[in-house]
């Protein structure tokens, strides 16, 4: 087997492993978020929403100082220890420093949203900041190192523990205490199997230079600060100019559904950047502009799969929610695109990180938080909350469109202009059967499966998929062989990749 389709069928491993256990996210998720919604009523759902923005993203944020960082050093290092023991070490200690300013601005943040409760519910919501950045240190070194095993099994133990801790500690009346309880003690779950797997010390002195990690640390920080402030800005804007708390939690409840497809997030992108860390690292620069290229059409090919739950929102919205939420079907079905976007934002990322352009991705996506406060303090007075799914999805897509730009620039390869045709075609049919196909309750999960199956089809009537190419979606992940020829659009720019650092000796 040659050094590529190792490098593919890795990947391939690692990715559905992965995905997989990720995966678990939706199932329990969907559970989770019906339980709540019904249990805790629009307002007492409100008011979990608002306490979760603030702590999702400071976790996310901090986690983004040195995740990918970590994975590409860990990948390039020959003894992953060294590095193991620093980054554990500054997640520990930028987690610590973030959980307690947490608590410390938990009084001013209520205020600010006109939610006294909210105080005490932050404070105690900021124990989970460092358990969960240390998490994220070591998920980074699973994957840097290639425990993708482990990995998987951490995330499956997660989401499990959530929906059972939650539930039971709901029904056993703590109401949005038993559900922020429930979030910790997963990640006690979850820390305990990912340091049964790979132990770097906590405690110590770390023998490393970390000047090379700073060097990816600071700007990754940067990007994935902003692009989690921006995924959360609507909500935030939207109460702040005056929302009820029920309005939110509406708004709150549609947000939290389109994030199902951020599974593909976790399970592509970080693994994605190790492979072609490890490709570039061995001198495979050619096929690792050729794997990037292919996993930016696998971002646009899952833009059917958002036109068929945009058009199924409103039974979606009744199956998981209730009646009572049905105001956010049309939020979430825009909030949908806003979430494939961000895949494709999130590939894109990867790929200029192991290309050695960490700062690029600063560049990215900054000018998304104040293009989208500008918008949303605009879009909101006037249309309200959809004012608000709309500005968040139409940046999105300039920010994905830009980051696909800045990968032909650094990589020179992009996704052909046929597959964003084909992929867009998909969407419009997707969405038009799917919202004229009226499937209440259960039923629409089945429509949706088969509406799944017809663009599939679509994809191989139009050319996109057949047996004299690979599909996209499996060219990311399958080595090269007889059965498929080469993927159609240009490859006399694979060259001009971006040449991997020398491995230390």
């Amino acid at each position: 087997m040659s050094a590529e389709a190792s490098s593919r069928r890795h990947l391939l491993d690692g990715a559905t492993r992965v995905f997989l256990g990720e995966a678990l996210f939706f199932p329990t998720g969907l559970l989770v978020v019906a339980f709540l919604t019904r249990r805790l009523g629009p307002e007492g759902y409100g008011v979990l929403a608002l306490t979760m923005a603030p702590v999702l993203w400071i976790e996310w944020s901090v986690a983004a100082l040195f995740s990918r960082a970590t994975v590409k050093l860990a990948g390039d290092a020959e003894d992953w220890r060294p590095v193991g023991a620093a980054i554990v070490r500054l997640h520990l200690a930028a987690g610590v420093l973030a959980g307690v300013l947490l608590a410390a601005f938990a009084g001013p943040v209520a205020a600010l949203l006109g939610e006294p409760a909210l105080a005490g519910y932050l404070r105690l919501f900021a124990l989970d900041v460092p358990l969960m950045t240390v998490i994220h240190a070591h998920r980074g070194l699973l994957v840097g190192t290639g425990g993708f095993r482990p990995r998987a099994v951490a995330a499956a133990a997660r989401w499990i523990a959530r929906l059972l801790l939650i539930v039971a500690l709901v029904e056993a009346g703590f109401s949005v205490t038993g559900a922020i309880l429930g979030n910790i003690g997963a990640s006690l779950v979850e820390l305990a199997v990912v340091r049964s797997a790979i132990r770097p010390p906590l405690l110590g002195r770390a023998p490393l230079n970390v000047g090379p990690l700073w060097t990816y640390a600071t700007p990754l920080f940067v990007s994935a600060a902003s692009l989690r402030l921006f995924d959360r800005l609507d909500l935030f804007v939207y109460k702040a100019l005056g929302a009820s708390t029920e309005l939110a939690g509406i708004y709150g409840a549609a947000q939290n559904l389109a994030l199902a497809p951020r599974i593909f997030n976790v399970s592509l992108s970080t693994l994605l950047l190790a492979t072609l860390t490890q490709m570039l690292r061995i001198g495979q620069g050619r096929a690792a502009a050729d794997l990037s290229r292919d996993a930016e059409r696998f971002g646009l090919a899952l833009l059917p799969l958002a036109g068929i739950a945009a058009g199924s929102a409103p039974e979606l919205v009744g199956l998981v929610f209730g009646e009572t939420y049905a105001p956010a079907a049309p939020l979430l079905a825009l909030l949908l695109f806003a979430t494939i976007a961000s895949v494709q934002m999130s590939i894109a990322t990867a790929v200029l990180t192991a290309g050695g352009k960490p700062g690029w991705t600063v560049w990215l996506a900054w000018p998304l938080v104040p293009l989208a406060a500008a918008g949303h303090l605009l879009a909101i007075p006037r249309f309200g909350a959809a004012g608000a799914a709309f500005v968040t999805s139409a940046c999105a897509a300039l920010g994905a469109a830009a980051c696909v730009l800045a990968v032909r620039r650094v990589w020179g390869v992009a996704p052909p202009l046929a597959t964003l045709g084909r992929s867009a075609l998909l969407t419009v049919c997707a969405y038009l059967a799917a919202a004229a196909w009226s499937s209440p309750g259960p039923w629409v999960l089945l429509k949706m499966g088969i509406l799944v199956a017809g663009v599939v089809a679509g994809f191989a009537a139009l050319g996109e998929v057949g047996l004299g190419r690979r599909p996209p979606a499996w060219r990311v992940l399958l080595p090269d062989s007889g059965l498929y020829g080469s993927v159609s659009g240009p490859r006399d720019d694979l060259d001009r990749a971006p040449q991997a650092r020398p491995a230390r000796r």
